[in-house]
């Protein structure tokens, strides 16, 4: 062995006294011994892996110890943290898959509040004093903003689609157009939720087009259900052809099938009143006439995870009796945080300007265009010299599936902290405290104001300052 990195690797202190020593004590204290310890060995171990891969030439003469227990100390504290904690996105991207999708209103949390500290009338029917349904607590309001015959609540929209697909499809074909096979976050694809259902997929028409006809030809005895699959994370344009929902059902009901809409990111309102593209509605879906219309809850509807089947009496009525209905339930929590939300929808201009994800979709681009100017004011007054603020424009998305073709006018600030590049401000942003997940985009790092609410301002400058403070 190298004498230089001998004698370094001799100057690392043991496990035993670093955890003893002084300047660690407020950070290996709140911490089980065990996590304590495994994380100094982790950085003692990546610091002798660091000195190993350097050129005995390039070695530092000796220990730095203020490096070291800086690095000990980033070390410790991460292993205190939780894994699932708040981050600050800054990326534009409202309802991001990554990053928790759709933010709750406060309704929605309060709510979620009482019933979680207390018991409740989860399943109980105060009027009858007997066991009630959980499926009561939604199924009243869902009829009332939608129009639909009868609902059902699931945990999310890939368990509708299953459990939709198994109660009326298994062992028997189910009509899709071609170009509607999507693939949804995590490679979960369409024809596998099919096949697991027991379905048979029977695709018909062509990747751009798919005419009334290919789903009429296609039709036979083993035929279970026409399925409409509408492709919220992706479009197709230029010579294309789809069918239209009305027509799909007008063949269904020639032929005695029941006609099935995945509507993917569910919308209860009409997103172009609002300068918005337009987003076919769970509203517009029933009023067309499909049986059974399945889409998500924590989405463009802005509340918890959740899937819904929307329909006649008689379909949903099927689905309650499968068996996979209590395996896909929602719980307590859900049920509570998805009745506030939708309460909130009872008055179209209360739910745009209460629930976070209406709220920032529809956010005027002059308020934005504040914000960003007030913080950068902020920054400048608070670092001086020592950071660099420009404001610029910026297209924000609405992510989560929804709308890919759209982008929202925004406003970002680009960031520079000298000497740290770009990609190395961007890293220590993510190990802040609470960490900011940023965008980087032409070399620059961006900060979006379309998706920081004004009330994180205070806890974006704390993390901030401790990246300043590195």
């Amino acid at each position: 062995m190298d004498p230089a990195l001998s004698r370094l690797l001799r100057q690392l202190p043991a496990v035993d006294e670093l955890l003893r020593h002084p300047r660690l004590l407020s950070w290996v204290e709140p911490l089980p011994r065990s996590w304590a310890a495994a994380a100094v060995r982790q950085v003692l171990e990546a610091q002798r892996q660091s000195w190993r891969s350097c050129p005995p030439a390039d070695l530092p003469p000796q220990l730095d110890d203020d490096a070291l227990f800086r690095n000990l100390q980033q070390a410790l504290d991460a292993a205190g943290q939780p894994s699932l904690r708040q981050v600050i996105n800054a990326t534009g991207v409202i309802i991001h898959t990554n990053l928790g999708r759709s933010l709750l209103a406060v309704e929605a949390l309060e709510q979620m509040l009482e019933v979680a500290a207390h018991y409740s009338t989860l399943e109980y029917d105060l009027l009858k004093g007997e066991r009630g349904s959980r499926q009561d607590h939604l199924e009243g309001l869902l009829r009332e903003l939608t129009g639909c015959e009868a609902a059902l609540v699931v945990n999310n929209n890939a368990g509708a689609v299953l459990l939709a697909l198994n109660t009326l499809a298994q062992g028997r074909e189910v009509i899709i157009s071609r170009g509607q096979l999507v693939e949804i976050g995590g490679s979960f694809r369409l024809p596998e939720i099919m096949a697991v259902s027991g379905a048979i997929l029977r695709e018909v028409g062509t990747t751009n087009k798919t005419h009334l006809r290919d789903y009429e030809n296609a039709i036979t005895s083993e035929t279970a259900m026409l399925l409409k699959v509408h492709p919220s994370n992706f479009r197709i344009v230029g010579f294309t052809k789809e069918v239209d929902l009305p027509d799909l059902v007008a063949l269904a009901r020639r032929y005695d099938l029941p006609a099935l809409e995945d509507l993917g990111s569910g919308c209860l309102v009409d997103l172009s009143r609002y300068g918005l593209e337009k987003e076919p509605t769970v509203q517009e879906s029933l009023a067309a006439g499909a049986d059974l219309v399945l889409f998500s809850g924590d989405k463009l509807l802005g509340g918890p995870q959740a899937g819904f089947a929307l329909g006649s009496r008689e379909v949903v009525a099927r689905l309650r009796q499968n068996p996979l209905t209590r395996a896909l339930r929602p719980d307590k929590l859900t049920l509570a945080g998805m009745e506030a939300t939708l309460r909130l929808y009872l008055e179209e201009p209360r739910a745009v300007a209460a629930i976070p994800t209406l709220h920032l979709l529809t956010r005027p681009l002059a308020d934005v265009e504040r914000q960003a100017r007030n913080l950068a004011r902020t920054l400048k007054r608070r670092w001086g010299t020592k950071i660099k603020v420009e404001i610029r424009p910026s297209e924000a998305r609405v992510g989560g599936g929804a709308l890919p073709g759209a982008s929202l006018p925004s406003r970002a600030l680009a960031l520079e902290i000298p000497p740290l590049a770009p990609h190395e401000l961007e890293a220590r942003l993510r190990r802040a405290h609470p960490p900011i997940i940023a965008r980087l985009e032409h070399g620059a790092l961006l900060l979006d104001l379309r998706t920081i609410q004004a009330d994180e301002h205070p806890a974006l400058l704390a993390a901030l300052g401790d990246v300043m403070d590195l």
